[in-house]
């Protein structure tokens, strides 16, 4: 698919998604306790995919003077809807969970970045924080772009029978063109989870992860869009930020 168009697409359904956010009924998941084993790994799946760490950022570091800092929002398309609405006690959970969050990245010598993110999925009672470590170790220039590798992680809050930790890695690339700076990566997410006060058992799973967007320059300004898969979900993302 044509890259405009691919963009143009994740920031209608980013959009859309959050449009309808304020309408949707809440669906705190406190009935976790109703899954079977094999529903308690579905949610776990669709749930790991939104609260794991999504960079919305190019691959170039920010330098040791850098810093953005930005609010973001965007939705995930869950695969499983139907576990997702039992394990909330039957309210509606939409194709597409908005998502929203305040992110932070401060640049620090030899191309390595560290930062923070606070979200959440709205009209739940999913919270999640976490960070990233990330090392351009090819800094790029007019002529070579820039490659990195993040380590990241998010631990889940808010929900009193669901405990979750979301740790990745992956590599990216990016390349400014003006005021444009494309990316896109690859990486993996470990999940690891328990249901405490129920009978169901622990799971730990792996997923891929595949990612790209474009972060667009208005200094000091910057806007971001990115499209993220990882395993059967799909999220889309706008982060604005301040960025110098």
């Amino acid at each position: 698919m044509n890259l405009r168009r691919r963009l143009t697409s994740t920031a209608a359904a980013a959009g859309l998604a959050l449009a309808a956010a304020g309408a949707a009924q809440a669906a705190d998941f406190n009935a976790i306790n109703l899954l079977n084993q094999t529903e308690f790994r579905a949610l776990a799946e669709d749930i790991g995919a939104a609260v794991s760490y999504k960079g919305m950022i190019p691959s170039e570091g920010l330098g040791i003077t850098g810093f953005d800092i930005g609010i973001s929002a965007g939705a995930t398309e869950v695969a499983n809807r139907a576990t997702l609405s039992k394990a909330a006690g039957g309210a509606d959970i939409p194709k597409a969970m908005p998502l929203a969050g305040i992110r932070a990245v401060k640049g620090l010598p030899f191309g390595i970045d560290i930062g923070a993110v606070v979200m959440g999925l709205p009209e739940t009672n999913v919270r999640a924080t976490g960070g990233e470590l990330r090392w351009a170790f090819v800094g790029g220039n007019a002529v070579l772009p820039a490659v990195a590798v993040r380590a990241s992680t998010m631990n889940l809050s808010g929900v009193n029978q669901l405990k979750m930790r979301a740790n990745s890695v992956d590599l990216s690339i990016s390349k400014g063109i003006l005021f444009l700076t494309p990316y896109a990566g690859v990486g993996r997410v470990e999940i690891n989870t328990s249901a405490p006060g129920t009978s169901l058992a622990r799971e730990k799973f792996a997923m891929d992860k595949v990612f790209a967007g474009v972060n667009i320059a208005f200094v000091p300004f910057a806007l971001v869009i990115e499209a993220d898969k990882t395993g059967e979900a799909t999220s889309y993302g706008l982060k604005l930020a301040l960025r110098w």
